[in-house]
Protein backbone atom coordinates (compact mmCIF):
# COMPACT_ATOMS: atom_id res chain seq x y z
CA UNK A 1 0.00 0.00 0.00
CA UNK A 2 2.70 2.49 1.03
CA UNK A 3 4.86 1.49 -1.98
CA UNK A 4 1.93 2.09 -4.35
CA UNK A 5 1.29 5.52 -2.84
CA UNK A 6 4.93 6.47 -3.23
CA UNK A 7 4.93 5.31 -6.86
CA UNK A 8 1.74 7.28 -7.57
CA UNK A 9 3.21 10.34 -5.89
CA UNK A 10 6.43 10.12 -7.89
CA UNK A 11 4.47 9.75 -11.15
CA UNK A 12 2.36 12.83 -10.35
CA UNK A 13 5.49 14.77 -9.36
CA UNK A 14 7.20 13.82 -12.61
CA UNK A 15 4.15 14.91 -14.61
CA UNK A 16 4.01 18.25 -12.77
CA UNK A 17 7.74 18.90 -13.31
CA UNK A 18 7.36 18.03 -17.01
CA UNK A 19 4.40 20.40 -17.38
CA UNK A 20 6.31 23.20 -15.61
CA UNK A 21 9.34 22.75 -17.87
CA UNK A 22 7.12 22.55 -20.96
CA UNK A 23 5.10 25.62 -20.09
CA UNK A 24 7.89 27.78 -18.72
CA UNK A 25 8.74 29.27 -22.10
CA UNK A 26 5.29 28.87 -23.66
CA UNK A 27 3.00 30.39 -21.05
CA UNK A 28 3.61 33.92 -19.86
CA UNK A 29 3.26 34.16 -16.10
CA UNK A 30 4.38 37.27 -14.24
CA UNK A 31 5.35 36.33 -10.67
CA UNK A 32 5.57 40.01 -9.81
CA UNK A 33 1.88 40.45 -10.64
CA UNK A 34 1.13 37.24 -8.72
CA UNK A 35 2.81 38.62 -5.57
CA UNK A 36 1.14 42.01 -6.03
CA UNK A 37 -2.29 40.36 -6.18
CA UNK A 38 -1.61 38.65 -2.84
CA UNK A 39 -0.21 41.84 -1.28
CA UNK A 40 -3.24 43.93 -2.31
CA UNK A 41 -5.80 41.36 -1.19
CA UNK A 42 -8.34 42.30 1.48
CA UNK A 43 -7.07 40.17 4.37
CA UNK A 44 -10.07 41.06 6.48
CA UNK A 45 -12.32 39.17 4.05
CA UNK A 46 -9.85 36.29 3.96
CA UNK A 47 -9.98 36.14 7.76
CA UNK A 48 -13.79 36.03 7.67
CA UNK A 49 -13.60 33.27 5.06
CA UNK A 50 -11.36 31.22 7.36
CA UNK A 51 -13.82 31.88 10.20
CA UNK A 52 -16.63 30.38 8.09
CA UNK A 53 -14.53 27.24 7.57
CA UNK A 54 -13.75 26.95 11.29
CA UNK A 55 -17.45 27.35 12.10
CA UNK A 56 -18.15 24.57 9.60
CA UNK A 57 -16.08 22.16 11.72
CA UNK A 58 -18.36 22.96 14.67
CA UNK A 59 -21.32 22.03 12.45
CA UNK A 60 -19.56 18.75 11.63
CA UNK A 61 -19.11 17.99 15.32
CA UNK A 62 -22.76 18.77 16.06
CA UNK A 63 -23.89 16.58 13.17
CA UNK A 64 -21.81 13.55 14.22
CA UNK A 65 -22.99 13.87 17.84
CA UNK A 66 -26.56 14.12 16.54
CA UNK A 67 -26.15 10.92 14.52
CA UNK A 68 -24.85 9.11 17.61
CA UNK A 69 -27.44 10.35 20.09
CA UNK A 70 -29.49 7.13 19.99
CA UNK A 71 -26.35 5.11 20.76
CA UNK A 72 -24.72 7.39 23.31
CA UNK A 73 -25.46 10.83 24.71
CA UNK A 74 -22.58 13.17 23.96
CA UNK A 75 -21.87 16.84 24.51
CA UNK A 76 -22.49 18.54 21.13
CA UNK A 77 -18.90 19.80 20.93
CA UNK A 78 -17.19 16.76 22.45
CA UNK A 79 -16.30 15.43 18.98
CA UNK A 80 -14.85 18.69 17.65
CA UNK A 81 -11.29 17.46 18.16
CA UNK A 82 -11.93 14.29 16.17
CA UNK A 83 -13.12 16.36 13.21
CA UNK A 84 -10.26 18.85 13.39
CA UNK A 85 -7.56 16.16 13.71
CA UNK A 86 -9.21 13.96 11.08
CA UNK A 87 -9.26 16.66 8.42
CA UNK A 88 -5.72 17.70 9.37
CA UNK A 89 -4.61 14.14 8.66
CA UNK A 90 -6.33 14.24 5.24
CA UNK A 91 -4.66 17.57 4.40
CA UNK A 92 -1.19 16.33 5.33
CA UNK A 93 -1.32 12.63 4.44
CA UNK A 94 -3.98 12.44 1.73
CA UNK A 95 -7.33 10.72 1.21
CA UNK A 96 -5.91 7.53 2.68
CA UNK A 97 -6.42 9.25 6.06
CA UNK A 98 -10.22 9.51 5.61
CA UNK A 99 -10.87 6.65 8.11
CA UNK A 100 -9.09 8.61 10.84
CA UNK A 101 -12.26 10.51 11.81
CA UNK A 102 -14.47 7.46 12.46
CA UNK A 103 -11.51 5.76 14.14
CA UNK A 104 -10.96 8.72 16.47
CA UNK A 105 -14.66 8.86 17.34
CA UNK A 106 -14.65 5.13 18.09
CA UNK A 107 -11.66 5.52 20.40
CA UNK A 108 -13.11 8.55 22.14
CA UNK A 109 -16.63 7.22 22.69
CA UNK A 110 -15.91 3.51 23.14
CA UNK A 111 -18.47 2.67 20.45
CA UNK A 112 -17.66 0.03 17.78
CA UNK A 113 -15.72 1.16 14.74
CA UNK A 114 -18.36 -0.39 12.48
CA UNK A 115 -20.97 2.03 13.82
CA UNK A 116 -18.72 5.00 13.12
CA UNK A 117 -18.04 3.85 9.56
CA UNK A 118 -21.81 3.66 9.05
CA UNK A 119 -22.19 7.19 10.43
CA UNK A 120 -19.39 8.32 8.11
CA UNK A 121 -21.27 6.89 5.10
CA UNK A 122 -24.49 8.65 6.15
CA UNK A 123 -22.56 11.88 6.67
CA UNK A 124 -21.08 11.66 3.17
CA UNK A 125 -24.51 11.06 1.66
CA UNK A 126 -25.85 14.19 3.35
CA UNK A 127 -22.79 16.11 2.12
CA UNK A 128 -23.43 15.00 -1.46
CA UNK A 129 -27.13 15.74 -1.23
CA UNK A 130 -26.62 19.18 0.31
CA UNK A 131 -23.99 20.13 -2.25
CA UNK A 132 -26.18 18.85 -5.09
CA UNK A 133 -29.11 20.92 -3.84
CA UNK A 134 -27.00 24.09 -3.40
CA UNK A 135 -25.47 23.59 -6.84
CA UNK A 136 -28.81 23.04 -8.61
CA UNK A 137 -30.35 26.12 -7.00
CA UNK A 138 -27.32 28.23 -7.87
CA UNK A 139 -27.39 27.15 -11.52
CA UNK A 140 -30.79 28.81 -12.03
CA UNK A 141 -28.96 32.16 -11.97
CA UNK A 142 -26.11 31.21 -14.32
CA UNK A 143 -26.77 31.99 -18.03
CA UNK A 144 -26.66 29.06 -20.45
CA UNK A 145 -23.71 30.44 -22.45
CA UNK A 146 -21.63 30.75 -19.26
CA UNK A 147 -22.44 27.16 -18.30
CA UNK A 148 -21.29 25.97 -21.73
CA UNK A 149 -18.09 28.00 -21.46
CA UNK A 150 -17.38 26.74 -17.94
CA UNK A 151 -17.80 23.09 -19.01
CA UNK A 152 -16.04 23.43 -22.36
CA UNK A 153 -12.83 21.89 -20.93
CA UNK A 154 -14.75 18.66 -20.33
CA UNK A 155 -14.73 16.45 -23.42
CA UNK A 156 -18.09 14.89 -22.58
CA UNK A 157 -19.91 18.21 -22.06
CA UNK A 158 -18.19 19.76 -25.09
CA UNK A 159 -19.52 16.96 -27.33
CA UNK A 160 -22.98 17.22 -25.76
CA UNK A 161 -23.02 20.98 -26.34
CA UNK A 162 -22.30 20.44 -30.04
CA UNK A 163 -24.63 17.50 -30.66
CA UNK A 164 -27.40 18.43 -28.21
CA UNK A 165 -27.16 22.16 -27.36
CA UNK A 166 -29.87 22.04 -24.70
CA UNK A 167 -28.78 18.84 -22.97
CA UNK A 168 -25.47 19.96 -21.46
CA UNK A 169 -26.95 23.02 -19.64
CA UNK A 170 -29.88 20.86 -18.46
CA UNK A 171 -27.53 18.25 -16.96
CA UNK A 172 -25.44 20.94 -15.27
CA UNK A 173 -28.48 22.72 -13.86
CA UNK A 174 -30.47 19.72 -12.75
CA UNK A 175 -27.90 16.93 -12.54
CA UNK A 176 -27.11 17.62 -8.90
CA UNK A 177 -30.79 17.80 -8.00
CA UNK A 178 -31.56 14.55 -9.84
CA UNK A 179 -28.69 12.76 -8.10
CA UNK A 180 -29.87 14.18 -4.76
CA UNK A 181 -33.39 12.83 -5.34
CA UNK A 182 -32.02 9.45 -6.39
CA UNK A 183 -29.85 9.39 -3.28
CA UNK A 184 -32.87 10.24 -1.12
CA UNK A 185 -34.88 7.40 -2.70
CA UNK A 186 -31.98 5.01 -2.12
CA UNK A 187 -31.78 6.19 1.50
CA UNK A 188 -35.49 5.51 2.04
CA UNK A 189 -35.25 2.09 0.37
CA UNK A 190 -32.30 1.03 2.51
CA UNK A 191 -33.92 2.39 5.67
CA UNK A 192 -37.17 0.48 5.08
CA UNK A 193 -35.80 -2.71 3.50
CA UNK A 194 -32.03 -2.76 3.97
CA UNK A 195 -31.56 -6.53 3.86
CA UNK A 196 -33.67 -6.85 0.71
CA UNK A 197 -31.66 -4.12 -1.04
CA UNK A 198 -28.38 -5.74 0.08
CA UNK A 199 -29.44 -9.11 -1.34
CA UNK A 200 -30.54 -7.48 -4.60
CA UNK A 201 -27.13 -5.85 -5.09
CA UNK A 202 -25.37 -9.07 -4.07
CA UNK A 203 -27.23 -11.00 -6.78
CA UNK A 204 -26.84 -8.35 -9.49
CA UNK A 205 -23.14 -7.63 -8.94
CA UNK A 206 -22.55 -11.31 -8.17
CA UNK A 207 -23.12 -11.98 -11.87
CA UNK A 208 -19.90 -10.05 -12.47
CA UNK A 209 -18.00 -11.27 -9.41
CA UNK A 210 -19.16 -13.14 -6.31
CA UNK A 211 -16.60 -11.28 -4.23
CA UNK A 212 -17.73 -7.90 -5.56
CA UNK A 213 -21.39 -8.78 -4.88
CA UNK A 214 -20.65 -9.75 -1.27
CA UNK A 215 -18.55 -6.62 -0.72
CA UNK A 216 -21.28 -4.29 -2.02
CA UNK A 217 -23.92 -6.11 0.02
CA UNK A 218 -21.86 -5.62 3.18
CA UNK A 219 -21.55 -1.90 2.39
CA UNK A 220 -25.33 -1.66 2.04
CA UNK A 221 -25.81 -3.48 5.36
CA UNK A 222 -23.34 -1.09 7.02
CA UNK A 223 -25.24 1.82 5.51
CA UNK A 224 -28.51 0.39 6.84
CA UNK A 225 -26.94 0.16 10.28
CA UNK A 226 -25.87 3.79 10.02
CA UNK A 227 -29.39 4.88 9.09
CA UNK A 228 -30.57 3.52 12.45
CA UNK A 229 -29.12 6.77 13.79
CA UNK A 230 -32.15 8.56 12.27
CA UNK A 231 -35.35 7.25 13.84
CA UNK A 232 -37.70 10.15 13.18
CA UNK A 233 -38.33 12.95 10.73
CA UNK A 234 -36.91 15.43 13.26
CA UNK A 235 -33.60 13.50 13.25
CA UNK A 236 -33.52 13.75 9.46
CA UNK A 237 -34.47 17.45 9.48
CA UNK A 238 -31.79 18.42 12.01
CA UNK A 239 -29.09 16.44 10.17
CA UNK A 240 -30.13 17.92 6.82
CA UNK A 241 -30.23 21.42 8.31
CA UNK A 242 -26.71 21.10 9.77
CA UNK A 243 -25.43 19.76 6.44
CA UNK A 244 -26.98 22.59 4.42
CA UNK A 245 -25.75 25.17 6.93
CA UNK A 246 -22.21 23.82 6.72
CA UNK A 247 -22.15 23.91 2.92
CA UNK A 248 -23.56 27.42 2.86
CA UNK A 249 -20.69 28.43 5.15
CA UNK A 250 -18.23 26.83 2.72
CA UNK A 251 -19.88 28.68 -0.18
CA UNK A 252 -19.60 31.95 1.76
CA UNK A 253 -15.92 31.24 2.34
CA UNK A 254 -15.36 30.84 -1.41
CA UNK A 255 -17.25 34.06 -2.11
CA UNK A 256 -15.31 36.10 0.47
CA UNK A 257 -11.95 34.72 -0.67
CA UNK A 258 -12.61 35.54 -4.33
CA UNK A 259 -13.90 39.03 -3.52
CA UNK A 260 -10.83 39.66 -1.37
CA UNK A 261 -8.76 40.07 -4.56
CA UNK A 262 -9.77 43.67 -5.09
CA UNK A 263 -7.11 44.28 -7.78
CA UNK A 264 -8.88 41.85 -10.13
CA UNK A 265 -12.20 43.16 -11.53
CA UNK A 266 -13.28 39.63 -12.47
CA UNK A 267 -12.70 38.22 -8.98
CA UNK A 268 -13.99 41.12 -6.90
CA UNK A 269 -17.32 41.07 -8.77
CA UNK A 270 -17.88 37.31 -8.58
CA UNK A 271 -21.46 36.21 -7.90
CA UNK A 272 -22.57 33.43 -5.48
CA UNK A 273 -23.72 31.06 -8.28
CA UNK A 274 -20.33 31.27 -9.97
CA UNK A 275 -18.65 30.53 -6.64
CA UNK A 276 -20.66 27.33 -6.48
CA UNK A 277 -19.21 26.37 -9.88
CA UNK A 278 -15.74 26.91 -8.41
CA UNK A 279 -16.64 24.72 -5.43
CA UNK A 280 -17.51 21.88 -7.82
CA UNK A 281 -14.18 22.27 -9.65
CA UNK A 282 -12.27 22.37 -6.36
CA UNK A 283 -14.17 19.39 -4.97
CA UNK A 284 -13.42 17.36 -8.07
CA UNK A 285 -9.73 18.22 -7.80
CA UNK A 286 -9.57 17.07 -4.16
CA UNK A 287 -11.17 13.63 -4.68
CA UNK A 288 -7.75 12.06 -5.26
CA UNK A 289 -5.72 14.02 -2.73
CA UNK A 290 -2.02 13.19 -2.55
CA UNK A 291 0.07 14.70 0.25
CA UNK A 292 1.68 18.06 -0.69
CA UNK A 293 1.84 17.21 -4.41
CA UNK A 294 -1.95 17.23 -4.58
CA UNK A 295 -2.03 20.80 -3.29
CA UNK A 296 -0.35 22.07 -6.46
CA UNK A 297 -2.55 20.05 -8.80
CA UNK A 298 -5.60 21.41 -6.98
CA UNK A 299 -4.33 24.99 -7.33
CA UNK A 300 -3.81 24.43 -11.06
CA UNK A 301 -7.30 22.97 -11.63
CA UNK A 302 -9.04 25.73 -9.66
CA UNK A 303 -6.98 28.42 -11.42
CA UNK A 304 -8.13 27.03 -14.78
CA UNK A 305 -11.72 27.05 -13.50
CA UNK A 306 -11.35 30.69 -12.36
CA UNK A 307 -10.09 31.65 -15.80
CA UNK A 308 -12.85 29.70 -17.55
CA UNK A 309 -15.77 30.72 -15.33
CA UNK A 310 -14.80 34.31 -14.52
CA UNK A 311 -12.37 35.19 -17.28
CA UNK A 312 -9.69 36.07 -14.71
CA UNK A 313 -6.08 36.45 -15.87
CA UNK A 314 -3.52 33.76 -14.98
CA UNK A 315 -1.81 35.63 -12.14
CA UNK A 316 -4.87 36.64 -10.07
CA UNK A 317 -6.52 33.28 -10.85
CA UNK A 318 -3.51 31.39 -9.51
CA UNK A 319 -3.22 33.67 -6.46
CA UNK A 320 -6.91 33.18 -5.68
CA UNK A 321 -6.70 29.40 -6.21
CA UNK A 322 -3.75 29.19 -3.83
CA UNK A 323 -5.63 31.25 -1.23
CA UNK A 324 -8.75 29.08 -1.61
CA UNK A 325 -6.64 26.00 -0.91
CA UNK A 326 -5.11 27.68 2.13
CA UNK A 327 -8.41 28.92 3.55
CA UNK A 328 -10.74 26.01 2.80
CA UNK A 329 -8.35 23.08 3.15
CA UNK A 330 -5.10 23.92 4.94
CA UNK A 331 -6.26 26.50 7.50
CA UNK A 332 -7.24 23.71 9.89
CA UNK A 333 -3.73 22.16 9.87
CA UNK A 334 -2.12 24.35 12.59
CA UNK A 335 -5.15 23.85 14.87
CA UNK A 336 -5.15 20.11 14.22
CA UNK A 337 -1.43 19.74 14.91
CA UNK A 338 -1.72 21.65 18.18
CA UNK A 339 -4.80 19.65 19.17
CA UNK A 340 -3.05 16.35 18.45
CA UNK A 341 -0.17 17.42 20.67
CA UNK A 342 -2.55 18.12 23.55
CA UNK A 343 -4.24 14.74 22.94
CA UNK A 344 -0.83 13.00 22.66
CA UNK A 345 -1.65 11.29 19.38
CA UNK A 346 0.31 10.80 16.17
CA UNK A 347 -1.73 11.50 13.05
CA UNK A 348 0.46 9.23 10.92
CA UNK A 349 0.16 6.39 13.41
CA UNK A 350 -3.62 6.90 13.58
CA UNK A 351 -3.78 6.73 9.79
CA UNK A 352 -1.91 3.42 9.73
CA UNK A 353 -4.08 2.00 12.53
CA UNK A 354 -7.33 3.11 10.89
CA UNK A 355 -6.34 1.40 7.61
CA UNK A 356 -6.27 -2.00 9.35
CA UNK A 357 -8.93 -1.55 12.02
CA UNK A 358 -11.64 -3.11 9.87
CA UNK A 359 -9.75 -6.40 9.57
CA UNK A 360 -11.04 -7.74 12.90
CA UNK A 361 -14.35 -9.66 12.90
CA UNK A 362 -16.30 -6.94 14.70
CA UNK A 363 -15.03 -4.15 12.46
CA UNK A 364 -13.03 -2.67 15.29
CA UNK A 365 -9.95 -3.46 17.31
CA UNK A 366 -8.97 -3.87 20.89
CA UNK A 367 -8.02 -0.23 21.19
CA UNK A 368 -11.38 1.24 20.26
CA UNK A 369 -12.36 1.56 23.87
CA UNK A 370 -9.33 3.61 24.77
CA UNK A 371 -9.83 7.32 25.19
CA UNK A 372 -7.94 9.73 22.96
CA UNK A 373 -8.20 12.53 25.48
CA UNK A 374 -10.19 13.93 28.31
CA UNK A 375 -11.62 16.95 26.42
Amino acid sequence: MKKNRWIAGLIVLAVLVTLILWGRNRIHFDFGVFRAQLAMADWGKIGLAAGCIYLGYIFRSLRWAMLLRHMKKLHPLSLLGTQVMGFTAVALIGRVADPVRPYLVAKKTGLPMGNQVAVYIVERLFDAGSMGLVFSIAMFWVPTDEIIRATSHSGLFAKLAIQHPGLAPFLVRFGGLILTLLGALFLVAVRLAGEMVARFFEVVFGLISKKLGRAIAEKVRAFHSGLDTMRSFSDFAVTAGLSLGMWLLIAMSYLLTCRAFIASPELVSVTPPKCVLLMIASGGASIIQLPVIGWFSQIGIVAVALAGVLGAKAEPATACAAMLLLVTFLAIVPVGLIWSQFEHVSLRKLTEESEHVGESPDGGDSSTKEQVGRG
